[in-house]
């Protein structure tokens, strides 16, 4: 399932040619997705102005100038291409490969610029477990899939300060907490590795044990919170350089895992120097999770 940064590398890849475009008009080709699409889903988008594209944890939210939010998800195998005219470009890069099967266009999105030019904003889900639901105006901050999200992993608001005050008292493994949306929105299993790597911090340590006494940060919470916010800021770097050719989309290339430096690395050793570790595999709470139990306590 594509995580933050892959999402996050969407929106920017669609921002130029939504932000300030008109809807002309929408195909919706099939009834439902993961859920029934909202009623009167082509009729309620055609006509509206397009004022903002955002991210909240994994969810993409186009701002209409109505006040209508539609939100969507790109599921396990979701993907949005831009077509204008003879050139074909498809914002964000995954770990998997992404469809191009146009037998599986769900929904596409005709729009036009304020200079008049006109695109087509394809979403593609072969598997279906992606969606696109709207959130009535003013009714965002309190949609079922919105209200209940946790801060966002990236910029200084993630401190090790609010980490320890999230985690305290808390007996759940770390790897646990940190996959906790309604603590930190849109950290998936992928980067919570990587940050934990970074960190030098065992997923199997108890989430309470980074907050010292009377609530304080401990250096354990200063790196962790630290190595999130690095390990979210260079995904997302690393996806949009990609994005100056947008056709670098289909995953074979990929961008971050050339990076990894434990996660779907099990038995390698560790890179980090002088340690003489060896990545391990385990399973938490159903999925994968990869550390090194030498230089990661």
């Amino acid at each position: 399932m594509p995580e933050l940064p892959e999402v996050e590398t969407v929106r920017r890849g669609l921002q130029p040619f939504m932000e300030g475009a008109t809807i002309a008009r929408v195909e919706q080709r099939r009834p439902d997705l993961r859920f029934p699409f909202p009623e009167n889903f082509a009729q309620r988008l055609t006509g509206r102005r397009i004022d903002s594209l955002e991210r909240r944890a994994k969810y993409l939210i186009v701002h209409l100038d109505d006040g209508l939010g539609l939100i969507s998800h790109l599921g396990m195998s979701g993907s949005y291409r831009i077509e204008r005219d003879e050139e074909e470009t498809a914002p964000g890069v995954f770990h998997y490969e992404r469809s191009r099967n146009t037998t599986h266009d769900h929904v596409v999105i005709h729009v036009e610029s304020k200079e008049r030019v006109k695109s087509r904003i394809i979403y593609n889900d072969p598997r279906r477990f992606g969606f696109m639901l709207f959130a009535e105006p003013g009714a965002l901050n309190t949609h079922k899939f919105i209200q209940d999200l946790g801060i966002e992993p990236t910029g200084n608001r993630l401190d090790g300060a609010l980490l320890a005050k999230l985690f305290e008292d808390k007996n759940a493994p770390l790897k646990a907490a940190l996959l906790d949306q309604t603590l930190i929105a849109g950290l998936g299993n992928i980067y919570v590795c990587e940050a934990l790597w970074r960190a030098e911090l065992s997923p199997l340590r108890v989430a309470g044990t980074i907050t010292g006494e009377n609530s304080e940060p401990n250096p354990m919470a200063e790196r962790l919170a630290a190595s999130i916010r690095s390990v979210i800021s260079d995904a997302i770097a690393a996806g949009g350089s990609s994005l100056k050719d947008y056709r670098q989309t289909d995953g074979e290339l990929g961008y971050f895992q050339h990076s990894f430096s434990v996660y779907d690395r099990e038995g390698e050793p560790c890179p980090r120097p002088a340690c003489d570790g060896t990545v391990t595999r385990i399973v938490q709470s159903g999925r994968s999770t990869f550390f090194c139990p030498i230089c990661q306590h």
